[in-house]
């Protein structure tokens, strides 16, 4: 199973960029997204980036990761935890469908 990671554009290097993710650093291949200025936020496959990102569709997409990673932790966790992660699910409209509820 391959994840995208949401990455952060630091530097530039040519058709690569430096790219920053939980504090770790990574050259990225850009040639699939073309040039993207520092600051930008990119979805990264295998050391590819694949789609531009908003910063919030990155925060999303982190949290998301950061829930998978406290479920598969060690530690036991609280509901309110992972729905503080999935806030924008949480109490929305319309609600979610009743096969996703249980």
């Amino acid at each position: 199973m391959c994840i995208g990671l949401p990455m952060q554009v630091i530097g530039l290097q040519g058709d690569t960029a430096l790219c920053r993710y939980r504090g770790g650093d990574t050259l990225v291949d850009l040639l699939l997204v073309g040039a993207q200025p520092v600051g930008t936020w990119v979805l990264v496959f295998l050391d590819t980036a694949r789609e531009v990102l908003s910063e919030e569709k990155a925060r999303q997409i982190a949290d998301a990761l950061e829930a998978m990673h406290l479920i598969m932790g060690q530690h036991p966790i609280e509901q309110s935890q992972i729905d503080d992660l999935f806030a924008d699910l949480v109490g929305r409209e319309p609600p979610l469908p009743e096969f996703l509820l249980s």
